[in-house]
């Protein structure tokens, strides 16, 4: 069958008043880029590229999340024997295509399941939610991909999230009022104060009817004392998954020590972040953030491996900026053209479906980022919905409130929403980018772009995002 190239859906999106005047004009759809390199000799030159990124690599967001993780760590786990998750849960959410153009929606189920040869691991930091893990691997199954205890592997340290968490979420949110967080309500915040209060249930205890009914039930009385509205059967849960108890048992294991010995033994290993380093619980815009840590310190804790063992950091960043949920966001477009950005990337949430707020390229955030994971690579996503600008921004720096212009991230997060952003602009381009696969490929235009964003952030752009397909990436020289 020969392969498809997916193309960017179009979605209804709603309109706001314009703040920024600037149009987006049509892009050229003619061929003005150069002819594309014979596939074999790309394909050859990335696969030589990919065996050069160590044996552990952890491919981290580096913005608000949903710039494009999964897709490269897609392109990766052909090349890495062991793809992992460390921590967040079903919040996150990794589209990825197959060579046929097949879409894939994953939320807990590492994205290298679609290499057959892969071992997949969830580890000990990740909260899941059993009964959604098992829908996400039957709608893999439907859809040709068979996964069984031999391609994946839960950690027995992991903590389970239940339906009471998503409840108490859901309360949680309402109480804040005109304050809310902008949560996911997949209860991954209730989930992780279970965890940091000690009365949290691990995915090994489901091996122990009594101790896991005895931990579920102190979960419900402890929700119900606290929110007067809680609705909960806990004994009919119990019940439930008593269940699912046989079911994921094979998929249980002691990951942290199956990870070092695979490790040991020269198996190479890939990290798949999940949300981002602007969302992290201690650097991101508290309290706007996610309930885990998703920068590198979180993904040493969360997977049990070493932070001497990591030879390669991919910060992956789209051209522009998204981000979901209420909080500061300096760079938000607003108007005509963050509608227009919206719907040429698609930017609506694979998890909730939500309309992302529309930015451009903040790199004062990125630097903070790259600052706090030692990025060693950029991955720069997303290049080809620039496609048609006619002048780009960049904000390279803050104007604080006291007249004070800082290139360093503010701690105060009601500091980032007063700051006023310094921008450089730089042209656009017409060509449709989506057909190139090698540097020279674009026009001159997208490459004095991507240099600058390089020389700004002071770390390599090497890796950039021209499609959603698996081969619409293009390797820098």
């Amino acid at each position: 069958m020969a392969a498809v190239t997916p193309t960017r859906a179009h979605a209804a999106v709603f309109s706001g008043k314009a703040r920024v005047q600037h149009r987006a004009r049509a892009v050229r759809r003619a061929p003005a880029c150069k002819a594309v390199a014979e596939p074999s000799a790309v394909a050859l030159a990335n696969k030589a590229e990919w065996k050069t990124l160590g044996s552990v690599c952890a491919v981290l967001g580096s913005q608000w999340g949903d710039e494009g993780k999964g897709k490269l760590v897609d392109i990766l786990a052909h090349e890495y024997d062991m793809v992992t998750r460390c921590q967040g849960g079903a919040n996150a959410g990794h589209t990825i295509y197959d060579d046929n153009g097949v879409k894939y929606a994953l939320h807990l189920v590492p994205s290298g399941i679609l290499n057959p040869e892969c071992l997949c691991v969830v580890g000990n930091g990740v909260v899941v939610h059993i009964p959604s893990m098992f829908n996400e691997l039957e709608a893999l199954e439907k859809a040709g991909v068979k996964v069984t205890p031999d391609r994946l592997v839960i950690s027995d340290r992991a903590h389970m999230l239940f339906d009471l968490h998503k409840e108490v979420d859901g309360l949680r949110e309402e109480e804040l009022s005109g304050n809310k967080i902008g949560t996911t309500k997949r209860g991954i915040g209730p989930a992780y104060a279970s965890k940091a209060t000690r009365n949290g249930v691990r995915v090994g205890d489901i091996r122990n009817p009594i101790k896991f009914a005895e931990g579920l039930r102190a979960l419900a009385k402890d929700a119900a004392a606290r929110f007067p509205n809680f609705e909960y059967d806990v004994e009919a849960e119990i019940e439930m998954y008593k269940v699912f108890a046989e079911k994921v048992t094979p998929y249980i294991q002691d990951t942290v020590a199956l990870v070092n010995k695979e490790h040991k033994a020269g198996k190479r290993v890939l990290v798949e972040g999940a949300n981002a380093t602007m969302l992290d619980l201690d650097f991101g815009t508290y309290p706007f953030v996610t309930s885990s840590n998703p920068s590198l310190g979180g993904v040493c804790a969360g997977l049990g491996l070493a932070p001497n063992k990591f030879e390669t950091v991919i910060g992956v960043a789209k051209a522009y900026t998204t981000r979901v949920g209420s909080g500061p966001y300096p760079t938000e477009l607003f108007g005509d053209l963050a509608d227009e950005l919206r719907e040429k990337g698609f930017e609506y949430g694979t998890t909730t479906g939500r309309p992302r707020r529309i930015g451009w390229l903040d790199i004062v955030a990125l630097n903070y980022a790259s600052m706090i994971n030692g990025f060693t690579h950029i991955n720069l996503t997303k290049l080809d919905v620039l496609s048609g600008l006619a002048e780009l921004k960049v904000g390279v720096a803050y104007k604080l409130p006291n007249g004070e212009v800082t290139t360093d991230f503010p701690s105060d997060t009601d500091t980032v929403g007063l700051v006023e952003v310094v921008y450089e602009t730089f042209p656009g381009w017409d060509e449709d980018i989506s057909g190139a696969r090698v540097w020279d490929d674009l026009p001159k235009a997208c490459q004095t772009y991507v240099l600058k964003v390089e020389e700004l952030c002071g770390v390599e752009c090497r890796y950039l995002g021209v499609g959603p397909g698996r081969d619409a990436i293009v390797i820098k020289p």
